[in-house]
């Protein structure tokens, strides 16, 4: 038996090399199938996995009071966006003032710029480093880790301390030949020593979060005097059975900063981080069963055409068929001839589209400056996909060789 399948398996890999640009061509087309399903299967993946791992640090007892919510619903062309107010500083103080829920901790922050220029002695960046100023809860409420020295503390904002906490991109960009802790940067004129350097978190769709500073609120507001500034506010509970109470009297208590009375909807948005990570899950759904769309549209052609392949071979072998059969092969060694081709070409194309679409969703993941993850279940959906079509474009040209008679088959020219 197993000599037999030996044979058969010399036979067909004989017959492969002398159809060599042909089988190529086929094998080509094969890959093309499973690469858009590999590519954006893993394309896919590690953009979900990027941004649930961003968001998951924040912890599941995470919610964000903000401007929007996240998923604001677009108006009509005929009915006007809602507009809401931008979140002041007089709206957070006197929020952290009021809101004196159990075992939650306030954060506070906003955005200064996101083009900054950073300096260091005579070294300075691009200007492409976003300035925060946070108050001492920022850190932990949003997942951050200090890699190197310490945090923001209460005093270094109440007092406006010239301290900051930097991203690690940036320490290695301009503080690579020392030890940052305890050195001094410039931001805007404005000298800050650096007391602490935050674990690295990547990129998102080409956000760096490695490159930027954190400067005491106080400190931040007398840099940044813009009126329009927009803050934002984190709640952290430490008991993740108190989230919905702690979430309630939070809407309840900015209701009343808002002075909003009963009947009127909030003119701010809520979000809680894993409402946000289910979300960003439903619609990598719809990518998910586009991609399956387009490869399964792509290996229906390639299945038409590995059989059209097969049947041409078939055709030009008929006198080798023949032959074989005279010499008293039987109709299943017949099949199993060409049914081996068809398994071996099918493979191929499925070997070399499963390494095209790692490599396409390598190159995307680091183009977005996502974090790759091998695509397995991507890559064994691969494999048996190129084995069905392989043996269902095998199938009917092996039936159609075991029942050639020999006596005609022989008469072929």
């Amino acid at each position: 038996m197993f000599s037999l399948f030996r044979e058969n398996f010399k036979i067909a890999v004989n017959s492969i090399k002398t159809q060599l640009l042909r089988t190529i061509l086929t094998v080509l087309i094969i890959a093309i199938g499973i690469t858009a399903l590999v590519g954006i299967l893993s394309a896919v993946s590690n953009l979900e996995n990027t941004i649930s791992s961003d968001f998951s640090s924040m912890g599941a007892n995470t919610f964000n009071i903000q401007r929007y919510e996240f998923n604001a619903q677009r108006q009509s062309g005929s009915e006007a966006r809602k507009i809401n107010p931008v979140i002041s500083y007089r709206n957070v103080k006197d929020f952290e003032e009021n809101y004196n829920f159990p075992y939650t901790k306030t954060s506070i922050s906003f955005v200064g710029t996101r083009n900054a220029e950073v300096k260091y002695e005579n070294k300075k960046t691009d200007p492409e480093v976003t300035i925060l100023g946070v108050n001492e809860n920022f850190i932990q409420n949003s997942g951050l880790e200090v890699n190197d020295g310490r945090e923001l503390n209460y005093f270094d904002v109440l007092n406006s301390n010239t301290v900051c906490v930097i991203g690690s991109d940036l320490a290695k960009s301009i503080l690579s030949d020392v030890n940052p802790i305890g050195q001094t940067i410039s931001v805007r004129g404005a000298k800050f020593k650096v007391i602490g350097v935050l674990k690295s978190k990547g990129a998102t769709f080409g956000n760096n979060q490695d490159l930027r500073v954190l400067l005491p609120l106080q400190k931040a507001r007398t840099i940044f005097t813009n009126p329009d500034i927009n803050y934002s506010l984190s709640i952290k509970t430490d008991k993740k059975d108190m989230l919905e109470g702690a979430q309630d009297e939070a809407i309840l208590t900015f209701r009343n900063i808002r002075g909003l009375n009963p009947v009127e909807e909030n003119n701010f948005g809520l979000e809680r981080s894993d409402d946000l990570i289910n979300r960003i899950g439903s619609i990598t759904q719809y990518l998910y069963i586009a991609a399956w769309i387009i490869s399964i549209i792509t290996i229906t052609g390639s299945s038409i055409a590995l059989m059209n392949i097969l049947f041409v071979s078939v055709t030009e072998r008929t006198r080798e068929i023949g032959v074989r059969k005279a010499l008293g092969a039987k109709r299943k060694t017949i099949a199993s001839q060409f049914f081996m081709e068809a398994i071996i070409i099918g493979q191929l194309g499925g070997i070399v589209g499963i390494i095209l679409g790692i490599l396409i969703g390598y190159g995307f993941s680091s183009l977005a400056g996502f974090k790759f993850v091998i695509p397995w279940l991507a890559m064994f959906s691969a494999f048996t996909i190129a084995f069905i079509v392989a043996v269902i474009a095998g199938l009917l040209p092996a039936v159609k060789a075991a029942k050639l008679d020999p006596v005609e088959s022989l008469r072929y020219e």
